[in-house]
């Protein structure tokens, strides 16, 4: 029996080996993998309004189809160096627990199905990306995705902060 995480539904139960898809996007020079289940949608970047006194990696909110959802710019989050917005950025919609919300990205690239096997457990590291949120890496050949878990970082103490501002 194998010691290596498996990927969790919000429900906490396992998901068959059969494999689990991860929706891949890139922030700056590294590729992410998010839960394709959690993914509404994916739509390029347009302008957001503003929200005053939201931290920098809020961006704002937009209408999508009569619903305001709060944007976050996960490389301000990260702390990646200085957003650039261009005919690649995108912004993931995503259903949280029922909450809906935006998070830009440089670029999507693929949806991706990792197996149990293909993931590592997430190595302790001192960097800007706070390892309680990984699953773990996911390995496919020479390419690595760090895979988030997307429930947690956005439910945390200062994504909280969404709730306030969408309300």
């Amino acid at each position: 029996m194998s010691n290596l995480p498996t990927a969790t539904s919000t429900d906490g139960s396992a998901h068959d080996g059969a494999g689990n898809e991860f929706l891949a996007f890139t922030l700056g020079s590294e590729e992410y993998g998010i839960d394709i289940l959690k993914v509404q949608e994916i739509r390029g970047y347009e302008a957001v309004t503003r929200i005053a006194n939201a931290p920098e990696f809020i961006k704002g909110v937009i209408n999508l189809r009569g619903i305001i959802i709060p944007v976050v710019d996960m490389r301000i989050k990260f702390k990646l160096g200085t957003p650039v917005y261009d005919q690649f950025t995108v912004v993931i919609i995503l259903n949280i627990g029922g909450r809906i919300m935006g998070m830009v990205v440089d670029s999507v690239s693929d949806v991706t199905t990792l197996t149990p096997d293909q993931i590592k457990p997430a190595p302790e590291m001192g960097t800007a990306f706070n390892s309680d949120y990984m699953i773990g890496l996911g390995t496919v050949d020479e390419r690595m995705l760090i895979l988030v878990d997307i429930d947690k970082l956005m439910s945390s103490g200062e994504m909280g902060l969404i709730d306030k501002l969408a309300a």
